[in-house]
C-alpha cells in the first residue's frame, strides 16, 4: 500500500538531539498531526526537555531519554526499543541520525520506520529512507523530507509553517511573576551562554550591550543556565547598573519558564544556542551572533524578526556545533563582531 494513502494510529517521533533541534521539529509535528488528526503522537526527546513540550497540543505524550545518564549506550537503547515494541507503534520517524537511534528504531519494530538514507547503518534500521539534502535545504525542510513518503512536504517553494510553542501554565505563571515586578521600559533579554564555548560572543561585548541598553532606558533581563552563573555575574558587574533595571535570572528558571520569559521580550540577544531557538519560535525580535557555525548549515533563526550577525572568515565554519577552543587559537569569528554593530540592530528592535 502507498504510505501516502495509509492511515496510522500510533506514531513515535524520535528527536533526542539538543534543545534547538527539538524546537526545529515543531513545524513537522504540526504538519504530522494535521495529516493524521486522530492518531496518537508521542515525542521522544533528550531527558530534561520533557517539560518544555508537555503542553504542546499535538502531542499525546512527551518522553525523555537519558542518553547521557542512566540510558547511556547501545544496550540501553535496545532495551528501551524492546519495551516500546509492546506499545504497538505503527509508524516510527527519526530525524536523529545516530547509531543509537537506528538501533532503537529497529528494536521498536514498527511496521513503517522512516529515517535518513545516511549513515549507512540506517539501511538496516528503517523501512523507508529519504535523502536529507543537507547541502540544499535548511534544517526544518530537511526534517520535512521524512514526511515525503507520507505525502507531507515542505521545501523552498513551499516553506514549512511557522512553529507554535505551547507552554505549560506553571511556566506562564512564573513569567507573569517576574514581569509584573519589572520597571517600565523596553525589555531586552540577553542569554550569553552556550554548550559550546567557541559559540559564545565575548562576555565583555555582552556587558557593553547591557550598558548601552540601560543608558537608553531599557530593562535588561540576563538569562543563564546551570554552570553559567559566573558568566552572568561578570556581565552584571561590568554593566555597572545602579538603576535596578538589570535583572539577573541566572539559574533561576526551568526551561519552560525561560521560554515563557523569552516570549515576552521586545528584543533578545543570544549566541547560536537553544535559547535562540526558543525566542525565535515565539516570534521575538532576535539578534544572534554566529561564529564557528554559519547560516548555510541551516540551523539559523529565519524570518523578518531575526538577524544573524557574523563575520566572513576563511576558517568558517569550523564544525557543525563548535569546539571547546578555537582550532586556530584566535576566535576572531566572534571577537570581530563588534558591540557597535550588534547595538545598531538591537536599538532598532527596541525602538530606543
Amino acid at each position: 500500500m502507498d504510505l501516502a494513502t495509509r492511515d496510522f494510529r500510533k506514531i513515535g517521533l524520535w528527536q533526542t538531539a539538543f534543545l534547538g533541534d527539538a524546537v526545529l521539529t515543531l513545524p513537522f509535528i504540526q504538519a504530522l498531526k494535521a495529516r493524521y488528526p486522530e492518531a496518537e503522537l508521542h515525542f521522544f526527546v533528550r531527558a530534561g526537555l520533557e517539560g518544555l513540550f508537555s503542553a504542546q497540543r499535538e502531542l499525546t505524550s512527551v518522553r525523555g531519554f537519558a542518553k547521557r545518564g542512566s540510558q547511556k549506550g547501545l544496550f540501553a537503547a535496545r532495551d528501551l526499543g524492546r519495551e516500546l515494541s509492546l506499545e504497538a507503534f505503527d509508524l516510527w520517524i527519526s530525524p536523529h541520525a545516530s547509531l543509537r537511534s537506528a538501533f532503537l528504531a529497529r528494536s521498536v519494530g514498527a511496521p513503517v520506520r522512516i529515517g535518513y538514507h545516511k549513515p549507512w547503518y540506517n539501511w538496516l534500521a528503517y523501512t523507508h529512507l529519504v535523502d536529507r539534502r543537507f547541502d540544499r535545504l535548511e534544517e526544518i525542510e530537511r526534517i520535512f523530507q521524512l514526511g515525503g513518503p507520507l505525502g507531507i512536504f515542505a521545501d523552498k517553494a513551499t516553506p514549512a509553517p511557522l512553529p507554535r510553542l505551547d507552554l505549560p501554565p506553571e511556566a506562564m505563571a512564573r513569567a507573569d511573576e517576574i514581569f509584573a515586578g519589572l520597571p517600565q521600559g523596553p525589555r531586552l533579554g540577553i542569554h550569553p551562554g552556550s554548550t559550546w564555548p567557541t559559540k559564545c560572543w565575548p562576555r565583555e561585548h555582552f556587558a557593553e550591550i547591557a550598558r548601552r541598553a540601560l543608558a537608553a532606558g531599557a530593562v535588561v533581563l540576563l538569562f543563564a543556565g546551570p554552570g553559567e552563573e559566573a558568566l552572568a555575574a561578570h556581565i552584571e558587574k561590568e554593566a555597572g547598573d545602579s538603576s535596578g533595571r538589570l535583572v539577573n535570572l541566572a539559574n533561576m528558571l526551568t526551561i519552560p519558564a525561560l521560554a515563557a520569559c523569552l516570549g515576552r521580550l521586545d528584543a533578545c540577544l543570544t549566541n547560536d544556542s537553544g535559547p535562540m531557538h526558543l525566542a525565535w519560535a515565539q516570534g521575538v525580535p532576535l539578534a544572534a551572533c554566529f561564529g564557528p557555525t554559519v547560516r548555510s548549515l541551516g540551523f539559523f533563526p529565519r524570518g523578518a524578526n531575526s538577524r544573524v550577525l557574523e563575520t566572513e572568515l576563511d576558517c568558517r565554519p569550523c564544525g557543525l556545533h563548535g569546539h571547546k577552543a578555537c582550532p586556530l587559537g584566535h576566535h576572531n569569528c566572534m571577537k570581530d563582531i563588534s558591540p557597535e554593530r550588534v547595538w545598531g540592530v538591537l536599538k532598532g528592535m527596541l525602538g530606543v
